[in-house]
Order: structure tokens, then C-alpha cells, then sequence
């Protein structure tokens, strides 16, 4: 399997505008007013961007030496992610045989009855965990899954983000930080830094776009933004 290039997975980023501006902010999920964007819904939609993106998670969590046994996506997030990662992991694995490997799926909303492993899951995670997360700014789904896959005694042994806001939490804790509080390593494949300073090259959106982008890190960001 191909390293994992960083360079090459910004570039897929911006190829696909998973990042981008908006002339007219938007208030996101957290309330917060944003001149900017991290979607990776339009990958999400597509079999071939799927693949090839299911390729980077898998070259990324090789080039760390990682070694997991199942690959899990946020309900309902990476859902579809987590599916195809896990299946394409399992077949290249050297035990790949009957039973070798589980096929999990999360549910957005659980059954308030039934044992554990039905309430929340279509096929309970097992072994070796890595829980997958397309965006974090606040990382509550992802802190949401962590609690169910702890409480079901599942061994997480990273969480990954794709891309990372690299925003503050209402509580002043980064989402590497509350993730980190929980026992679980967090790993990003991207950050929103790098990827808004490319993204200002290739778009070139308004001067104001950009110093509102710049003020909007001043106020939440983990770092500052230098955009102009």
C-alpha cells in the first residue's frame, strides 16, 4: 500500500472543494457564524471518491503503525466510510478467512431496549478499534461514540478526524484535547489551517471574506489564521 502523502491529500481536499468560502457566513451547528467551509459530503456521495479516500485513512493509519482489526464511522457521518474501509482493510489482511472480521454499523438513534450490541449497533465492533470522523469543531458525536464503544467495552485505539477545525470548545478545551481525556489518541489527516491558506491561493475570494476568516480564528481558533 502507497504511504501516505500529505501534499497529495490537501490537493485531493481542495480538488473535491471539501474546503471553500462563503461570501455570506453561515451559522453552523455550534452557533457560530463562519465564512468558511469543511464538507466532505460530495466524497461521501461518490463510489470512486469513496475508494480512492478510504486509500488515504488506510495509508495513514499504516504510516503510523497502527494495526487495527476494525475500522468504525461516526453515526451517521462516516457511516459509509467506516463500511468501506473496514471491508477493503479485512480483505488485505493475511487472516482474511470466515469470521476473520466483523462488518460494523452505528445507529444515529439507539433502541431503548435489547442488550447492548443491538441497541446501538448493526454489527458491534470487535478487537482493535479505530473510530473514523469526517469534520471536528466541537467533536461532540465523536466524544458520543467513544462513550458507546467504551461502554460496550470495545478497545478504541485511535480516533481519526479528516479534517480538524482547529477551533476552541465553548469550554476552552481543544477537540484533541477532550478526545485525549477520554484515553483515546485523536489524529488528524488534515487541518484547517494549512488547508484555508491553500484554499485562499486557488479561490481567491473577497479581501473581507479573508479577514473575516482571520477574525473568526482570532476569536476560536487553537491558532491564529494569516490569510492576507
Amino acid at each position: 500500500m502507497a504511504k501516505f502523502n500529505q501534499e497529495k491529500f490537501n490537493q485531493f481536499i481542495l480538488e473535491k472543494k471539501v474546503v471553500g468560502f462563503f461570501e455570506e457566513p453561515i451559522t453552523l451547528k455550534s452557533g457560530r457564524l463562519s465564512h468558511w467551509y469543511v464538507n466532505w459530503r460530495n466524497v461521501a456521495e461518490d463510489v470512486y471518491l469513496s475508494d480512492k479516500l478510504s486509500d488515504y485513512v488506510m495509508a495513514f493509519v499504516e504510516d503510523l503503525g497502527l494495526q487495527p482489526d476494525c475500522f468504525y464511522g461516526v453515526p451517521e457521518g462516516t457511516t459509509k466510510l467506516g463500511i468501506i474501509t473496514q471491508y477493503k482493510w479485512a480483505k488485505n489482511s493475511p487472516n482474511y478467512g470466515l469470521g476473520s472480521h466483523i462488518l460494523p454499523m452505528g445507529k444515529k438513534k439507539p433502541k431503548d431496549h435489547g442488550e447492548l450490541k443491538d441497541r446501538f449497533f448493526l454489527g458491534q465492533p470487535k478487537g482493535k478499534t479505530v473510530i473514523l470522523e469526517d469534520v471536528t469543531t466541537t467533536g461532540s458525536s465523536l466524544l458520543e461514540t467513544i462513550d458507546n464503544l467504551t461502554q460496550a467495552k470495545i478497545q478504541i485505539i485511535a480516533a481519526i478526524g479528516l479534517t480538524n477545525r482547529m477551533e476552541l470548545r465553548d469550554d476552552g478545551k481543544s477537540v484533541k484535547e477532550a478526545v485525549e481525556a477520554k484515553g483515546v489518541p485523536y489524529l488528524q489527516m488534515s487541518s484547517a489551517l494549512e488547508l484555508l491558506s491553500l484554499a485562499y491561493q486557488k479561490f481567491k475570494p473577497s479581501q473581507e471574506v479573508a479577514k473575516k476568516t482571520e477574525e473568526y480564528f482570532q476569536k476560536y481558533g487553537i491558532e491564529k489564521l494569516k490569510l492576507l
